[in-house]
């Protein structure tokens, strides 16, 4: 190879190298915008947050981390696990994609002072007014939060958000709900978090519709039942 080939060689590699630097830079750039610096409040926010009044010590203690669709059906799992788990409840509208949602998490766990063995959670239904490209970039952040409540990801179960009528009014629809699960399935696969598919199940009782988002009692009962059962299984693997 001669002098001038070997220049040019070393330019196009150098090129490649820049135009590398350049894409990385430009992704990064993108992701950072992606991600909202301030909250985008819904018309009513809310929080709600039980604790059971006589926790047995000789029990283990289980999180339902989620909204009102965790909230619907957090009896129904607690029932399940009597005299088996202690059960808690965090459920607000804040959304993944809302840069309070990391700090509540925090604040709850502070304020509880409780070991979880299992947390079962998802937040879908709120937030419609963050884009999926920012729920995407901010759901990295949400699993952290989530995974400081255990000792281990293996004690996480991640609960695909239900589908909705098409008269939701909150900016739901089910083509959102679906691209939203899409998004976050393998981020939790890659995280080794096993999957409670709320979603194939209410996929199958669109009848038990109580409103454009949420479900009636039976549907609640439903879900709570499948939700208790994978808690169980994750149980079942700590004592292995």
């Amino acid at each position: 190879m001669s002098l001038f080939q070997r220049v040019i060689k070393i330019s196009l590699y150098r090129g490649v190298l820049a135009l590398a630097a350049a894409l990385l830079c430009i992704s990064a750039t993108s992701a950072l915008f992606a991600q909202p610096s301030s909250s985008i409040p819904e018309e009513i926010e809310w929080t709600w947050e039980v604790r059971p009044p006589h926790p047995d010590p000789k029990l283990p203690n289980v999180l339902l981390l989620g909204d009102s669709i965790t909230r619907n059906y957090f009896p129904e799992v607690k029932k399940d696990l009597t005299g088996v788990a202690n059960v808690y409840l965090m459920s607000s509208s804040t959304s993944v994609g809302d840069p309070r949602l990391p700090r509540q998490i925090v604040e709850f766990s502070t304020m509880m002072q409780v070991s979880f063995q299992v947390v079962h959670f998802n937040n879908g239904m709120h937030g419609w007014r963050y884009t999926e490209a920012q729920y995407k970039a901010a759901f990295p952040g949400f699993l952290r939060s989530v995974r400081k409540l255990v000792k281990s990801p293996a004690t996480l179960v991640w609960a695909t958000t239900t589908p909705v009528r098409s008269d939701a009014a909150s900016g739901a629809t089910n083509a959102r709900v679906n691209e939203r699960n899409a998004i976050a399935a393998p981020l939790v696969k890659v995280a080794k978090i096993a999957v409670d598919d709320q979603h194939a199940l209410m996929m199958q009782h669109g009848d038990l519709h109580q409103d454009s988002v949420h479900f009636n009692p039976t549907g609640a009962n439903l879900q709570g039942d499948q939700a208790a059962e994978t808690i169980k299984a994750a149980l079942a693997r700590i004592h292995k």
